[in-house]
């Protein structure tokens, strides 16, 4: 069965409001005899005069009337479905945004994020779940809105990303350890018993590949899976945490904060998303807020490049 031809139903939404070949063609830019044989397509398509002369003029069949109302919302919905998203207005926007990050990004810039989502559209909610791997099949298959995280390696062609800031690793001991007095020299941090942070139970990582050219290396006496239990435990004991300054600003209330006595590590936090969303304005709307709220919190630490 042969597809019709759905530009008909322009032809036919304007002769039934004009009532006129003539007209009809003028606004359609079309000549009269080509307008006729246009009409002569719709009747064979619909099986139906539906315009028949009365007098000087036409006039709609039955079949017509039938169908005005139903062509006029059928060629209205076609225009709104190409035509440019409409101006997003947050207030009246309700949709909930599932976005996947660390408990260092929540704990830093959560609170921030709901209040001003609440301010602007309290029908918007926003769910947090925690990134425990790093892998893309989540913003794929739609499951996850947003996500953050540092970028190890190229992304894939689909998934799309923008800068949000630079974190800088930083010590971290509770008050009553020795180096929160004086000096910390390399010596005096490498000589220091230190709890290390890997997912993957590494004894070493970036901040040993930037103390190793110093001639020292850590005491690592345990490994945590995150940097929230990290700070726990050297709140605890007499341990250095070494941690991300902005991630952490929450959970080192409280705790001594030291600069590392050599060039510290730096990464750079991104924002990634799938590129079907690229175009959305809830979307992007929401990436605009969680970039301002990271630069605003974070001050001069915002990478160089916003994407």
């Amino acid at each position: 069965m042969a597809r019709p031809d759905l530009n008909l139903l322009i032809t036919l939404d304007v002769l039934l409001e004009e009532g006129s070949v003539t007209r009809a063609g003028e606004r359609l830019a079309l000549s009269p005899s080509a307008m006729s044989r246009q009409l002569a397509r719709l009747r064979r398509a619909t099986g139906d005069p539906l315009l028949v002369r009365a007098g000087r003029g036409l006039v709609p069949t039955p079949r017509a009337v039938e169908l005005r109302e139903r062509v006029r919302g059928l060629v209205r919905d076609a225009e709104e479905v190409l035509r440019p998203a409409h101006h997003l207005d947050p207030a009246e926007l309700a949709r909930t945004f599932t976005v996947r990050s660390s408990d260092g990004f929540v704990e830093r810039f959560g609170p921030e994020l709901v209040a001003e989502i609440g301010r602007a559209a309290p029908e918007v909610r926003l769910r947090f779940v925690r990134k425990t791997k790093k892998d893309t099949a989540p913003l794929r298959d739609g499951g996850t809105d947003l996500e953050t995280g540092v970028i190890e390696r190229a992304l894939p062609p689909d998934i799309a990303s923008r800068p949000l800031f630079t974190d800088r690793f930083i010590g971290v001991v509770r008050t009553e350890h020795p180096l929160s007095a004086g000096k910390v020299t390399a010596a005096r941090y490498a000589a220091a018993r230190h709890v290390h942070v890997s997912r993957r139970g590494l004894d070493e990582g970036l901040v040993d590949q930037a103390l190793h050219p110093t001639g020292h290396r850590r005491d690592v006496v345990t490994v945590v899976d995150g940097f929230g239990a990290a700070l726990a435990l050297a709140r605890a004991a007499d341990l250095v945490a070494t941690v991300p300054r902005e991630h952490t600003a929450i959970l080192r209330e409280g705790m001594h904060s030291f600069d590392l006595p050599f060039r510290a590590p730096e990464v750079t936090v991104s924002l990634l998303w799938h590129r079907r969303l690229d175009a959305d304005p809830a979307h992007r709307w929401l990436r605009y807020l969680v970039f301002g709220v990271c630069v605003r919190l974070c001050g001069s630490h915002r990478p160089s490049s916003t994407g």
